[in-house]
């Protein structure tokens, strides 16, 4: 499944390849400033599940922002996340990031009825406000966060 809109061309990946990995690592220093270590490893695990969804948006052939859209059933329905929303420094004030989440909630919607949630920094002011204009209401909750590490285990 893609979309294509005028120099913009959505699709989720599907197919593991090196190449990707160095895009998503690019991309995923701008995101964070602790990224992951992301490899091949990685990438093919999300291409392999079932359950994850890996959009990637490509402007003018080049790799410029990627969505991942992870879902789950849980005994109060269906719950769908996005996640990792990034679209690359350069190409930001194009509308991407709202292309990118406008095809995560159209292909969220093809999973059938449940609930389509993701989680902003304060900070991210432009994130935020394109998460309000598409829709998305701001739930007052607390997030806590724990890392499961080998030495947890």
């Amino acid at each position: 499944m893609f979309m294509m809109k005028a120099n913009i061309r959505i699709y989720e990946l599907e197919k593991v390849e090196e190449s990707y990995v160095d895009e998503i690592n690019r991309l995923l220093l701008q995101l964070s400033s602790s990224p992951v270590e992301f490899g091949i490893s990685e990438l093919e695990a999300i291409v392999a599940s079932p359950s994850t969804h890996l959009f990637i948006l490509e402007c003018e052939g080049s790799v410029s922002g990627m969505l991942t859209l992870g879902e789950y059933l849980a005994p109060t329905g269906r719950k769908m996340w996005i996640e990792d929303v990034v679209v690359d420094n350069a190409m930001r004030g194009r509308s991407l990031g709202r292309a990118l989440v406008e095809h995560a909630i159209e292909y969220a919607g093809k999973l059938g009825c449940g609930t389509l949630m993701l989680t902003s920094r304060p900070s991210r002011i432009a994130a935020n406000a394109l998460y309000r204009s598409c829709g998305f209401a701001s739930k007052e909750t607390n997030v806590y966060r724990m890392p499961i590490l080998p030495e947890n285990l």
